[in-house]
Protein backbone atom coordinates (compact mmCIF):
# COMPACT_ATOMS: atom_id res chain seq x y z
CA UNK A 1 0.00 0.00 0.00
CA UNK A 2 1.06 3.27 -0.81
CA UNK A 3 1.71 6.16 1.80
CA UNK A 4 -1.33 8.05 0.78
CA UNK A 5 -3.58 5.32 0.63
CA UNK A 6 -2.74 4.90 4.29
CA UNK A 7 -2.67 8.04 5.10
CA UNK A 8 -6.50 7.74 3.57
CA UNK A 9 -7.22 4.76 5.33
CA UNK A 10 -6.60 5.83 8.82
CA UNK A 11 -8.73 9.04 8.34
CA UNK A 12 -11.62 6.94 7.67
CA UNK A 13 -10.76 4.08 9.47
CA UNK A 14 -13.51 2.97 12.70
CA UNK A 15 -10.68 3.73 15.42
CA UNK A 16 -9.46 6.87 15.38
CA UNK A 17 -5.84 7.91 13.75
CA UNK A 18 -3.63 9.01 16.52
CA UNK A 19 -1.06 11.41 14.40
CA UNK A 20 2.50 12.72 16.72
CA UNK A 21 3.69 15.90 15.83
CA UNK A 22 7.73 15.71 14.40
CA UNK A 23 10.56 18.13 13.34
CA UNK A 24 13.35 15.95 12.31
CA UNK A 25 13.95 12.35 10.57
CA UNK A 26 15.05 11.37 14.20
CA UNK A 27 11.77 12.74 16.19
CA UNK A 28 9.82 10.97 13.41
CA UNK A 29 11.34 7.38 13.76
CA UNK A 30 11.18 7.81 17.76
CA UNK A 31 7.08 8.81 16.99
CA UNK A 32 7.18 5.35 14.53
CA UNK A 33 8.44 3.68 16.89
CA UNK A 34 6.02 4.75 19.72
CA UNK A 35 3.35 3.24 17.35
CA UNK A 36 1.44 6.41 15.82
CA UNK A 37 -0.51 5.84 13.24
CA UNK A 38 1.53 9.18 11.16
CA UNK A 39 3.70 11.57 11.18
CA UNK A 40 2.81 15.10 11.59
CA UNK A 41 5.44 17.43 9.69
CA UNK A 42 5.07 20.44 12.40
CA UNK A 43 5.18 24.00 11.12
CA UNK A 44 5.75 25.05 14.70
CA UNK A 45 8.01 22.42 15.73
CA UNK A 46 10.41 22.74 11.76
CA UNK A 47 10.20 26.68 12.67
CA UNK A 48 11.18 26.41 16.53
CA UNK A 49 14.43 23.92 15.28
CA UNK A 50 15.63 26.44 12.66
CA UNK A 51 15.46 29.02 15.62
CA UNK A 52 12.58 31.17 14.06
CA UNK A 53 8.62 32.15 14.85
CA UNK A 54 6.07 30.22 13.92
CA UNK A 55 5.13 33.04 11.17
CA UNK A 56 5.98 31.80 7.69
CA UNK A 57 9.53 32.77 7.97
CA UNK A 58 10.73 29.92 6.52
CA UNK A 59 9.99 29.25 2.86
CA UNK A 60 8.04 26.77 1.21
CA UNK A 61 11.54 25.36 -0.28
CA UNK A 62 12.90 24.93 3.58
CA UNK A 63 9.17 23.80 4.98
CA UNK A 64 9.17 20.98 1.77
CA UNK A 65 12.89 20.02 2.72
CA UNK A 66 12.09 18.85 5.94
CA UNK A 67 8.97 17.29 5.67
CA UNK A 68 10.92 15.18 2.88
CA UNK A 69 13.47 14.54 5.04
CA UNK A 70 11.24 13.45 7.70
CA UNK A 71 9.03 11.11 5.05
CA UNK A 72 11.72 9.51 4.10
CA UNK A 73 13.20 8.50 7.48
CA UNK A 74 10.09 6.19 8.37
CA UNK A 75 7.69 3.57 6.71
CA UNK A 76 3.94 5.51 8.36
CA UNK A 77 3.13 8.21 6.27
CA UNK A 78 3.66 12.61 6.79
CA UNK A 79 0.81 15.02 6.69
CA UNK A 80 2.69 18.25 6.20
CA UNK A 81 1.56 21.04 8.23
CA UNK A 82 1.41 23.74 4.94
CA UNK A 83 0.10 27.24 7.04
CA UNK A 84 -1.95 29.13 4.55
CA UNK A 85 -0.56 27.46 1.58
CA UNK A 86 2.96 29.92 1.12
CA UNK A 87 0.64 32.69 -0.70
CA UNK A 88 -2.41 32.52 -3.27
CA UNK A 89 -3.67 29.83 -5.15
CA UNK A 90 -1.03 29.25 -7.67
CA UNK A 91 1.13 29.25 -4.97
CA UNK A 92 -0.66 26.25 -3.97
CA UNK A 93 -0.67 24.69 -7.02
CA UNK A 94 2.95 24.61 -7.09
CA UNK A 95 2.79 23.37 -3.60
CA UNK A 96 0.58 20.55 -3.88
CA UNK A 97 3.00 19.93 -6.62
CA UNK A 98 6.12 19.89 -5.00
CA UNK A 99 5.02 18.02 -1.92
CA UNK A 100 3.73 15.12 -3.90
CA UNK A 101 6.77 14.66 -5.75
CA UNK A 102 8.60 14.66 -2.48
CA UNK A 103 6.82 11.82 -1.27
CA UNK A 104 4.55 13.22 1.43
CA UNK A 105 1.51 11.34 2.03
CA UNK A 106 -0.73 14.30 1.88
CA UNK A 107 -1.24 18.60 3.10
CA UNK A 108 -3.23 20.76 5.57
CA UNK A 109 -3.47 23.97 4.88
CA UNK A 110 -5.45 26.74 6.82
CA UNK A 111 -7.93 29.46 6.30
CA UNK A 112 -6.11 32.12 7.99
CA UNK A 113 -3.91 35.13 5.46
CA UNK A 114 -0.72 34.94 4.49
CA UNK A 115 1.91 35.27 6.07
CA UNK A 116 0.35 33.67 8.79
CA UNK A 117 0.66 33.80 12.72
CA UNK A 118 1.05 30.57 14.84
CA UNK A 119 -2.64 29.99 16.48
CA UNK A 120 -1.68 30.48 19.96
CA UNK A 121 -0.20 33.61 19.61
CA UNK A 122 -1.96 36.81 20.53
CA UNK A 123 -1.83 38.96 17.11
CA UNK A 124 -3.02 39.03 13.59
CA UNK A 125 -5.47 35.76 13.00
CA UNK A 126 -7.42 37.28 10.06
CA UNK A 127 -9.15 34.77 8.17
CA UNK A 128 -9.18 34.71 4.34
CA UNK A 129 -12.42 34.98 2.49
CA UNK A 130 -14.17 31.88 2.05
CA UNK A 131 -14.24 32.29 -1.36
CA UNK A 132 -10.22 32.72 -2.01
CA UNK A 133 -9.94 29.34 0.35
CA UNK A 134 -12.02 27.45 -1.32
CA UNK A 135 -9.93 28.24 -4.23
CA UNK A 136 -6.99 26.62 -2.79
CA UNK A 137 -8.99 23.35 -1.83
CA UNK A 138 -10.47 22.98 -5.38
CA UNK A 139 -7.06 23.68 -7.06
CA UNK A 140 -4.92 21.51 -4.38
CA UNK A 141 -7.10 18.41 -5.03
CA UNK A 142 -7.55 18.91 -8.78
CA UNK A 143 -3.64 19.39 -9.35
CA UNK A 144 -2.61 16.16 -7.94
CA UNK A 145 -1.72 13.44 -9.85
CA UNK A 146 -2.38 10.71 -7.30
CA UNK A 147 -5.84 10.59 -6.20
CA UNK A 148 -5.24 9.11 -3.01
CA UNK A 149 -2.90 12.14 -1.60
CA UNK A 150 -4.74 13.44 1.23
CA UNK A 151 -5.86 17.56 1.63
CA UNK A 152 -6.83 18.82 4.42
CA UNK A 153 -8.80 21.84 5.53
CA UNK A 154 -7.87 23.32 8.65
CA UNK A 155 -10.34 25.72 9.52
CA UNK A 156 -9.78 28.63 11.96
CA UNK A 157 -12.66 30.25 12.66
CA UNK A 158 -13.01 29.33 16.40
CA UNK A 159 -9.13 30.56 17.03
CA UNK A 160 -10.13 33.87 14.98
CA UNK A 161 -12.90 34.47 17.45
CA UNK A 162 -15.69 34.28 14.33
CA UNK A 163 -17.99 31.98 15.92
CA UNK A 164 -19.27 28.20 15.58
CA UNK A 165 -22.09 29.47 12.85
CA UNK A 166 -18.41 30.61 10.57
CA UNK A 167 -16.53 27.81 11.19
CA UNK A 168 -19.65 25.55 10.13
CA UNK A 169 -20.26 27.67 7.13
CA UNK A 170 -16.52 27.17 5.83
CA UNK A 171 -16.47 23.51 6.76
CA UNK A 172 -19.48 23.28 4.29
CA UNK A 173 -17.65 25.27 1.27
CA UNK A 174 -14.50 23.46 2.33
CA UNK A 175 -16.19 20.26 2.42
CA UNK A 176 -17.74 20.79 -0.77
CA UNK A 177 -14.71 21.80 -2.81
CA UNK A 178 -13.62 18.86 -2.24
CA UNK A 179 -11.15 18.25 1.21
CA UNK A 180 -10.91 14.62 1.81
CA UNK A 181 -10.73 15.87 5.48
CA UNK A 182 -11.68 19.07 8.10
CA UNK A 183 -9.54 20.25 10.99
CA UNK A 184 -11.34 21.83 13.25
CA UNK A 185 -8.90 24.09 15.52
CA UNK A 186 -9.66 25.20 19.22
CA UNK A 187 -7.45 26.97 21.83
CA UNK A 188 -9.79 26.58 24.72
CA UNK A 189 -8.91 24.70 27.56
CA UNK A 190 -11.83 22.57 26.78
CA UNK A 191 -13.18 20.81 24.28
CA UNK A 192 -16.27 21.73 24.10
CA UNK A 193 -16.09 23.83 21.11
CA UNK A 194 -14.52 21.44 19.03
CA UNK A 195 -17.44 18.85 20.09
CA UNK A 196 -20.14 21.23 19.49
CA UNK A 197 -18.90 20.86 16.07
CA UNK A 198 -18.78 17.64 15.56
CA UNK A 199 -22.36 17.28 16.48
CA UNK A 200 -23.83 20.22 14.12
CA UNK A 201 -21.74 19.61 11.59
CA UNK A 202 -23.42 16.93 8.98
CA UNK A 203 -20.45 15.95 6.81
CA UNK A 204 -19.14 12.52 7.02
CA UNK A 205 -16.03 13.40 5.87
CA UNK A 206 -13.12 12.86 8.77
CA UNK A 207 -12.62 15.40 11.21
CA UNK A 208 -9.66 16.16 12.67
CA UNK A 209 -8.73 17.93 16.19
CA UNK A 210 -5.28 19.23 17.77
CA UNK A 211 -5.65 19.43 21.62
CA UNK A 212 -2.69 21.01 22.88
CA UNK A 213 -5.00 23.08 25.12
CA UNK A 214 -7.77 20.73 25.69
CA UNK A 215 -5.19 18.12 27.08
CA UNK A 216 -7.15 16.31 29.03
CA UNK A 217 -9.28 14.63 26.57
CA UNK A 218 -7.84 11.35 25.41
CA UNK A 219 -8.34 9.46 22.50
CA UNK A 220 -11.00 7.03 23.12
CA UNK A 221 -12.92 10.13 23.87
CA UNK A 222 -12.67 11.91 21.14
CA UNK A 223 -12.96 8.71 19.01
CA UNK A 224 -16.59 7.80 20.89
CA UNK A 225 -17.79 11.30 19.69
CA UNK A 226 -16.93 10.56 16.06
CA UNK A 227 -13.23 12.50 15.07
CA UNK A 228 -11.63 10.69 12.72
CA UNK A 229 -8.02 11.96 14.22
CA UNK A 230 -6.24 13.46 17.07
CA UNK A 231 -3.00 15.10 15.98
CA UNK A 232 -0.23 15.92 19.15
CA UNK A 233 1.07 18.66 16.98
CA UNK A 234 3.71 19.57 19.07
CA UNK A 235 4.90 17.82 21.94
CA UNK A 236 7.75 16.02 20.92
CA UNK A 237 9.31 18.66 20.41
CA UNK A 238 8.39 20.17 24.15
CA UNK A 239 9.40 17.17 25.15
CA UNK A 240 12.84 17.31 23.91
CA UNK A 241 13.22 20.90 25.40
CA UNK A 242 12.60 20.53 28.82
CA UNK A 243 14.68 17.81 28.93
CA UNK A 244 17.83 18.81 26.96
CA UNK A 245 17.35 22.04 29.31
CA UNK A 246 17.56 20.13 32.11
CA UNK A 247 20.64 18.32 31.28
CA UNK A 248 22.54 21.14 30.40
CA UNK A 249 21.78 23.03 33.43
CA UNK A 250 22.41 19.97 35.48
CA UNK A 251 26.28 19.95 33.88
CA UNK A 252 26.95 23.60 34.18
CA UNK A 253 26.04 23.58 37.52
CA UNK A 254 28.33 20.08 38.36
CA UNK A 255 30.51 20.76 36.17
CA UNK A 256 30.59 17.50 34.78
CA UNK A 257 28.31 15.16 33.18
CA UNK A 258 28.50 12.08 35.44
CA UNK A 259 24.92 13.22 37.61
CA UNK A 260 22.44 13.00 34.24
CA UNK A 261 24.49 9.79 32.29
CA UNK A 262 21.71 8.08 34.13
CA UNK A 263 18.50 9.92 32.51
CA UNK A 264 20.25 10.58 28.91
CA UNK A 265 20.20 7.98 25.86
CA UNK A 266 22.86 5.70 25.44
CA UNK A 267 25.52 6.33 22.79
CA UNK A 268 24.15 2.79 21.35
CA UNK A 269 20.30 4.50 21.56
CA UNK A 270 21.64 7.37 19.26
CA UNK A 271 23.55 4.85 16.98
CA UNK A 272 20.19 2.81 16.65
CA UNK A 273 17.99 5.37 15.79
CA UNK A 274 20.47 6.44 13.32
CA UNK A 275 20.45 3.06 11.89
CA UNK A 276 24.54 2.57 11.98
CA UNK A 277 23.89 -1.37 12.49
CA UNK A 278 22.14 -1.34 9.38
CA UNK A 279 24.87 0.54 7.50
CA UNK A 280 27.38 -1.61 8.77
CA UNK A 281 25.72 -4.89 7.93
CA UNK A 282 25.15 -3.32 4.81
CA UNK A 283 28.93 -2.74 3.99
CA UNK A 284 30.15 -5.87 5.17
CA UNK A 285 27.20 -7.54 2.63
CA UNK A 286 28.98 -5.49 -0.27
CA UNK A 287 32.53 -6.22 0.60
CA UNK A 288 31.38 -9.59 0.13
CA UNK A 289 29.92 -9.93 -2.76
CA UNK A 290 33.01 -7.72 -3.96
CA UNK A 291 35.14 -10.70 -2.78
CA UNK A 292 33.36 -13.12 -4.47
CA UNK A 293 32.67 -11.30 -8.19
CA UNK A 294 36.96 -10.60 -7.51
CA UNK A 295 37.18 -14.17 -7.14
CA UNK A 296 35.22 -15.52 -9.82
CA UNK A 297 37.20 -13.37 -12.36
CA UNK A 298 40.63 -14.98 -10.73
CA UNK A 299 39.23 -18.14 -11.56
CA UNK A 300 38.23 -17.24 -15.00
CA UNK A 301 41.74 -15.94 -15.11
CA UNK A 302 40.90 -12.34 -15.89
CA UNK A 303 43.50 -11.41 -13.09
CA UNK A 304 43.16 -9.04 -10.58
Amino acid sequence: MTKTAALRNILSAPSIARIMGAHSPLSARMASEADFDAIWASGLEISALAGVPDANILSMSQSLQAAADIAAAVDIPVLADCDSGFGNVNNVVDMVQRYERAGIAGVCIEDKQYPKLNSFVEGNQDLAPVRDFTAKIIAATQVRTDPDFVVVARIEALIAGAGMDEALRRAEAYASAGADALLIHSKQSSPDQVCEFRQRFPGEIPLVVVPTTYHTVTAADLEALGFGAVIYANHALRGSIAAMQEVLEQIIQDGTSHHVESRIASLSRVFELQGMGRMLEQQVQFEKLAEARLAELELSGGGL
